[in-house]
């Protein structure tokens, strides 16, 4: 979850005790929260062990099974979570045209403007002249939309085979600037998803939310059976109805571009479908929960590395109690450096653990904007919002490293080769034409050595020849685009010189060495190789 321990008025003053500000409210038929009893308690109950380590083993297996009994717990909570069927979206909404017809003339009246000022552009021989602008208002148009657009705008941001690079920019900034609501609501649905009053639960708890985002906000809360402080993030109201109504909207429009507009030539269907099944899997808490146990698990072996734990006694499909984390933005870099830290340091950091991410387990963090990445006091770099995961397939992270070798010395045949292995392409398409457009953008690219290279500049070029030619760009590798360009910018506040290349370089020659993969092994030989003699270039 995308929150940030920044002063807080209301919290740093003291939050007002629950007992005082709420009246106890009794459940019928559910169990209080006497059954969570303290660790310590537990031990001292347990027989005297052999040893320390045998006392500390069986500590541990207790606390893993009341972990595992919670989830499961939680998971009952969220069994009539909704998940997305295109099918039953639209048996839903087909009868109910009020509300179809009152949300088609919004959209319609937002969204034709736009299209309109496009048509005259094109008429006028400005349309290219005038992309950044256009780009700019339809930005803000997503925004006034609600939170379906905010997320379609986000996720096209990472789609270069259909959007022009302006457009990418500007989505790309795209933030989720809707109202909060009230906190009446947010404490009832506290209340009512997990079957307990609001002061059995806690202590004390914000206020108003320390943060706000399209499908959600977040509280401030202190656990009152631990004193642990909690991150506590409480789904908007009504977020299914609107977000299903807009999806069935949409992907009738997603029918129309596939057989009208031939400029586009992915499945847009196909793609809203996708995006919609992603989202609704966003508004299943415990699912996030899991995705951030699954992160953590595979990620934070490393001691740079935080990820918050989850408190699955409080979570359900539409309530998420995550451990707080102290932080401070990363893009914050005079905050950062008051703690004596080095946003280069933590930005390394995030390289090298998404290249760990998509390059050897290949699951990752699909959402990495800077709000989602603190530099936590102890200098550790803390990854929020487990929302939006993805997963490289296994074939494609071989791919990906052979594709990088090939860039490297510029053998544009097997780049373009490489992308049927990648799946960007189906085996019939004829790559020859594409290998001229990628030398012309990487011949002068490629002017500079591998750690002069900047990633921006590559992605950009790269994003011109996807949006040329007849490509389908997998999430994945959009998504991997996108982490790597966010860590290269965020680094380029604190130094203008920085290179995410260079600082992925030595990650890359790692595998290469010492990884048994065959295809690694032939790309390790084709990188010192070339023609039969051994090439420095491919080292430099």
């Amino acid at each position: 979850m995308g929150t940030v321990a920044q002063p807080c008025p209301s919290w740093t003053r003291g939050s007002i005790p629950l007992s005082k500000r709420f009246p106890r409210r009794r459940f019928r038929g559910r169990t209080a929260l006497t059954r969570f009893t303290p660790q310590a308690a537990l031990v001292q109950a347990a027989p005297s062990p052999s040893s320390p380590r045998d006392s500390s083993i069986r500590v541990l297996t207790l606390s893993r099974a009341n972990d595992l009994q919670a989830e499961a717990r939680a998971m009952a909570r969220a069994a009539n979570a909704t998940l997305y069927n295109p099918q039953l979206v639209a048996s839903k909404y087909g009868s109910q045209p009020v509300k179809v017809v009152r949300r088609t003339l919004q959209i319609l009246i937002a969204l034709g403007s736009f299209g309109l000022k496009l048509l005259l552009d094109q008429r006028n021989g400005v349309l290219d002249q005038n992309k950044r602008l256009r780009a700019a208002e339809l930005r803000d148009i997503f925004t006034k939309l609600g939170p379906t657009f905010v997320k379609l705008g986000q996720g096209l941001s990472t789609r270069p085979d259909i959007c022009p690079p302006e457009y990418l920019e500007e989505l790309s900034e795209l933030q989720d600037g809707l109202p909060t609501f009230p906190d009446e609501e947010a404490f009832a649905c506290i209340e009512r998803e997990l079957g307990l009053s609001l002061d059995s639960i806690f202590s004390s708890i914000s206020p108003s939310p320390i943060a706000a985002a399209s499908l959600g906000q977040v509280y401030k809360a202190q656990l009152k059976y631990s004193g642990k402080l909690v991150a506590v993030k409480v789904q908007r109201p009504g977020i299914e109805e609107a977000i299903g109504l807009d999806f069935y909207l949409i992907r009738g429009l997603g029918f129309f571009i596939n057989k009208y507009v031939d400029i586009i030539t992915s499945d847009v269907v196909a793609l809203i479908d996708e995006f919609a099944r992603r989202v609704f899997q966003e508004l299943n808490y415990v699912q996030e929960g899991q995705n951030a146990r699954r992160f953590k698990k595979l990620y934070a072996d490393k001691e740079d590395i935080c990820v918050p734990d989850v408190f699955w006694d409080y979570t359900s499909a539409k309530v998420l109690t995550m451990e707080w984390v102290e932080g401070v933005k990363l893009n914050e870099q005079e905050a950062i450096e008051r703690q004596g830290l080095k946003v280069l340091d933590l930005v390394n950091t995030g390289i090298q653990c998404s290249l760990r991410q998509l390059l050897e387990y290949g699951y990752f963090h699909a959402d990495p904007h800077p709000g989602n990445l603190l530099a936590t006091p102890e200098g550790k770099l803390a990854f929020l919002d487990f929302g939006m995961m993805s997963e490289t397939p296994e074939e494609a992270r071989s791919a990906i490293i052979g594709h990088v070798v090939h860039l490297v010395n510029r053998d544009y045949e097997a780049m373009a080769r490489d992308y049927y292995a990648l799946d960007f392409l189906s085996p019939d398409v004829d790559v020859s034409p594409i290998v001229p457009a990628l030398r012309d953008f990487f011949d002068d690219a490629l002017n500079y050595t591998v750690s002069e290279l900047n990633f921006k500049t590559l992605v950009d070029g790269l994003g011109n020849v996807l949006y040329q030619f007849p490509f389908n760009v997998p999430a994945y590798y959009a998504l991997i685009l996108r982490s790597l360009t966010v860590l290269e910018g965020l680094a380029l506040y604190a130094d203008p010189n920085f290179k995410v290349l260079a600082a992925s370089y030595p990650y890359f020659a790692k595998r290469l060495l010492t990884d048994p993969n065959p295809y690694l092994r032939d790309a390790l030989i084709e990188l010192l190789f070339q023609d039969g003699r051994f090439s420095a270039g491919g080292v430099d």
